[in-house]
């Protein structure tokens, strides 16, 4: 399916801005979650005549070597673009959907530093659950310099149907695998250049066979309440 921008010109009828987030490895043994905001207005889509990049696609339907050059076009095609991660220790500590929080607000954040009034904007997040509001509301920036609110739509497979997130998600998808290649060159019995720290059968075996790094996730939590359980067995 090639997404659209219906929903971002539905939006744009009442809020200035439109930003899109989706995250990447979410689902990971190892390696950060990361978290792509992208923002277009009526000008972007307007200088562009409504017509998304070529290719244009959720990010696990792109083939890895195309990834690359669509992202730095969606990147260009966006009018602004930023990104935040969560680390595997902030994961282990606060848990995954308080991670991905964190993450969103970190780019929300790299948006805010470029410009960006992200409070003026509607922020279409991939998925079900609004997991940015709460972090939102308790970050430095809020406390600090009374910023308001902000205003978050979850939209399920926004990554897909809305081109907005489809971008979000390429820029995402490749800056976080540019990441987990260069952590595989201080540590490459683990296979990261190629499983990008997700559990293929090659890197459960070398866990069990060297053990966890300090960029593997020791527990996986859901929620906000919740007893952590060792992810891997001791060696």
């Amino acid at each position: 399916m090639i997404p659209t921008l219906a929903l971002e010109h539905e939006l744009l009828r009442d809020f200035p801005l439109v930003i899109a987030c989706d995250e990447v490895g979410r689902g990971a043994l190892a390696g950060p979650v990361t978290v792509g905001a992208t923002v277009i207005d009526a000008s972007t889509i307007g200088a562009a005549g409504g017509v998304i990049p070529e290719g244009l696609r959720d990010s696990k339907l792109v083939t890895e070597r195309k990834r690359a050059d669509l992202a730095e076009r969606a990147a260009g095609w966006v009018s602004c673009s930023a990104l935040g991660a969560a680390s595997a220790a902030e994961i282990d500590a606060d848990g995954i959907i308080r991670a991905l929080g964190m993450a969103a607000v970190r780019a929300l954040r790299g948006l805010a530093a470029q410009g960006v009034d992200v409070r003026a904007a509607i922020v279409i997040l991939d998925g079900s659950h609004d997991y940015i509001s709460r972090e939102w509301d308790s970050c430095d920036l809020v406390a600090r310099e009374g910023a308001g609110g902000i205003t978050v739509r979850p939209v399920v497979k926004a990554d897909r149907d809305c081109a907005s997130a489809s971008a979000a998600s390429i820029i995402a998808k490749v800056a976080r695998d540019r990441q987990m290649i260069e952590l595989h060159e201080s540590l490459p019995a683990y296979s990261w250049d190629r499983n990008k720290g997700y559990g293929s059968a090659a890197h459960r075996d070398a866990i069990r066979e060297h053990g966890v790094s300090e960029h593997h996730r020791r527990t996986w939590v859901m929620g906000e309440a919740y007893q952590p359980a060792p992810l891997f067995a001791s060696p």
